[in-house]
């Protein structure tokens, strides 16, 4: 007696070939699925990076301690108080370059995590920048940014000093090849003063773009004038030179930080010579986290990766967050639990911040970066 008909028969065979055929394709696709999500992505990847106390000590390693090291800043031949707790400056992990992508995998699971962010590498590496020049602007950006703090932290603290406006180099076809030289300190723009950068910009947007500024320059201890007609640049007009602030202090204020580039520590390195210049711990011992740039008059301005910073300060045990004024909007609905974020303009509003910390009364009346 026959178990099964010929089309029960040659059901069941079409069965197992159509499962049979189901399992390849699912193979293949798991196959080139494999293959896309170790591909290289045409992104990098933001994530927190290291936390540095300044009032802390760094190894040999560039990692900050609380014993024997290097001071992160030391002032010699100055007096100097103890300090308490921590003002730390944050930073920013990278992952990946034009060179070495990170893969679909790596960059789906940093969609998923609010403490990176994926960044396409266009943004991150403009076309036509090579990686040792990227890391030559950050740090050359690290070292104008030590120089600033110090400024802003001495003129906070009643020191009188000279500055100038010093030329560090001169851009591929700047309006001013042969007429500006680096090291030419500049002085002023159609014959007023300039003391600072922002007094420059300032001075050559009134000037306008395609009409001739007569640009004041001291070059070798000699005064001099030259004409220079400069051009519209992102927003700006510029005259196609890249300076810095000189400054001749009254005595040295040395910050040692290896591997860390950009101009954000600024705010933090203040607080930090001011503290040791100062008696007492102006937080209180309090373990307090901050980011910002600064500048010769105090004034704290925009950073990026502020949300990778706010998990790097919970992280590393921080309760107080300063952030600069102009990224409260990337803060709010991005602060993590345990956080309080106060919202700075100015190194004195920091160090009102801080004061209200100390005393453990007050904080209410400090603004902030709301939560959510």
């Amino acid at each position: 007696m026959a178990l099964f008909t010929e089309d029960q028969m040659a059901s069941a065979h079409r069965g197992t070939r159509s499962g049979r055929a189901g399992w390849i394709v699912l193979g293949i696709a798991l196959i080139v699925g494999l293959i896309l999500a170790v591909a290289p992505a045409p992104y990098v990847i933001d994530k927190p990076g290291p936390v540095f106390n300044t009032l802390g000590t760094t190894d040999a390693l560039g990692t900050t301690t609380a014993g024997a090291g290097t001071p992160l800043i030391s002032i010699p031949g100055e007096t100097t108080y103890p300090t308490k707790g921590s003002l730390d400056l944050l930073t920013v992990s990278q992952v990946g370059n034009p060179e070495q992508r990170p893969n679909w995998l790596a960059v789906a699971a940093a969609w998923f995590d609010p403490s990176q962010a994926v960044v396409p590498i266009d943004q991150a590496y403009p076309p036509n920048v090579s990686q040792k020049q990227v890391d030559q602007q950050n740090q050359l950006a690290m070292v104008n940014s030590q120089q600033d703090s110090i400024a802003a932290a001495l003129s906070e603290l009643g020191y009188d000093y000279p500055s100038t406006v010093t030329v560090v180099s001169l851009p591929d076809k700047s309006p001013a090849a042969g007429l500006i030289r680096p090291d030419d300190q500049v002085v002023s723009v159609n014959g007023t003063a300039v003391g600072d950068i922002a007094e420059l910009r300032d001075a050559l947007k009134a000037n306008g773009a395609g009409t001739t500024a007569t640009i004041g320059v001291i070059r070798d201890g000699a005064k001099k004038t030259v004409t220079v007609t400069p051009v519209a640049n992102a927003g700006g007009v510029v005259v196609g030179i890249n300076v810095k602030m000189s400054y001749q202090f009254p005595f040295d204020v040395q910050i040692q930080l290896d591997k860390v580039g950009g101009p954000s520590a600024g705010m933090m390195f203040a607080l930090g010579i001011i503290d040791k210049l100062t008696p007492g711990a102006i937080q209180g011992g309090a373990k307090v986290a901050g980011t910002g740039t600064i500048d010769q008059t105090g004034t704290v301005g925009p950073i990026g990766g502020i949300q990778q910073k706010l998990y790097a300060a919970q992280g590393a045990g921080a309760k107080w967050f300063l952030a600069p004024a102009d990224n409260c909007d990337e803060v709010t609905g991005h602060v993590p639990d345990g956080l309080t974020v106060f919202k700075v303009t100015t190194l004195d509003d920091a160090l009102t911040a801080l004061d209200a910390i100390r005393t453990g009364a007050g904080t209410a009346s400090i603004p902030t970066c709301p939560a959510g």
